[in-house]
């Protein structure tokens, strides 16, 4: 049972006025996977936001008029199956908003721009250690049998 005097958690695009508030969680989510602070990826990531060319698009969650939660996601090709898909590269709730509804609204609102793109499936990975995000997945979307693997690129022959 949802508490009905509880605020709700909005969710809209990230806008250039949100850049503290997004730094704030995007330095949350790079800490939480244990990835080095890099000022060049912040700010890389941040340009790519406001780039109406790039692919990366972003969502940030509020409760209580709080930014809480971010979500970056773009469009990608799904050969197989002649369609488009979404693809959430990453979500994150600060630690003081989990249990607020945030993650459960950044998915739902990904659902909604999924339908009006006419996209099949939104997609994710996650950390398989990463029980709390994997218990509100469980409950909203199916795990799929998919095993994923990382290649790096090729070794340049120019560097010797």
């Amino acid at each position: 049972m949802t508490d009905a005097t509880a605020p709700a958690v909005s969710v809209r695009p990230i806008a250039p006025e949100d850049r503290a508030a997004w730094e704030r969680l995007y330095r949350g989510y790079r800490a939480f996977y244990a990835a080095a602070d890099d000022p060049d990826a912040i700010e890389t990531v941040w340009s790519w936001l406001h780039d109406d060319a790039h692919e990366v698009r972003g969502l940030l969650a509020e409760h209580a008029g709080e930014p809480v939660g971010i979500a970056h996601f773009r469009s990608y090709a799904r050969p197989l199956t002649a369609s488009r898909g979404l693809f959430l590269d990453d979500l994150f709730t600060a630690s003081e908003a989990r249990g607020s509804g945030a993650g459960t609204a950044l998915l739902d609102r990904l659902a909604e721009i999924a339908r009006d793109e006419g996209a099949t499936v939104v997609r994710w990975i996650t950390d398989e250690g990463n029980g709390t995000a994997r218990r509100l997945y469980d409950r909203l979307a199916q795990q799929t049998r998919w095993v994923t693997y990382d290649l790096p690129p090729a070794a340049d022959p120019a560097a010797g």
